[in-house]
């Protein structure tokens, strides 16, 4: 019989993992949107993870981290208990669940405290996961980083609340 694959974890995220937080982020740009977006605008937006705000950013935030063995594999950020703001997954585990995993962590988060809708600024590349868990596009938009424009879209979902009063995705 062969031997189960090990399941990632799930933490809070620790002041220590902003350098691996942003390596995760510039790799996932690097490599997940090509497609989508010029090496330059890959560029621009990867340099937010350089700046000394983005360890801030993190901490102001609800940030969630995947990890295998300790290592973290992806993070996800909710900030004021409706907008998930920051959202990566390393690409060497892109596909396998660990996105799935931080969403469905955040979604069960967001709801216990009482958050009926999350919005989040979704890259091209990104939609279609979103869209599969219910998020509607709701608005195109343009953003400078530098010399550089970045175009996304605003996504947001409802969260029910059933009868019963408790909140449910």
């Amino acid at each position: 019989m062969g031997q189960a694959l090990p399941k990632p974890g799930l933490r809070p995220f620790l002041p220590a993992d902003v350098p691996v937080l942003a390596n995760i982020v510039r790799a996932s740009i690097e490599e997940l949107t090509g497609e989508d977006y010029s090496e330059a605008q890959q560029d621009a937006w990867a340099s937010m993870a350089e700046a000394e705000s983005f360890g801030k950013r993190l901490a102001e935030s609800l940030t969630l981290v995947a990890t295998m063995d300790g290592s973290p594999l992806g993070f996800i950020t909710l900030k004021d208990n409706a907008l998930i703001d920051l959202f990566y997954v390393h690409p060497a585990v892109a596909g396998q669940g660990v996105g799935t995993m931080l969403f469905d962590a955040i979604v069960t988060l967001a709801t216990a405290r009482s958050a009926t809708r999350l919005t989040a600024e979704v890259s091209d590349n990104a939609q279609p996961f979103f869209q599969k868990r219910g998020f509607q596009a709701q608005r195109r938009n343009t953003l400078t980083i530098g010399d550089e424009w970045l175009a996304n879209t605003t996504m947001d979902k409802v969260l029910a609340v059933p009868e019963s009063g408790a909140i449910v995705s």
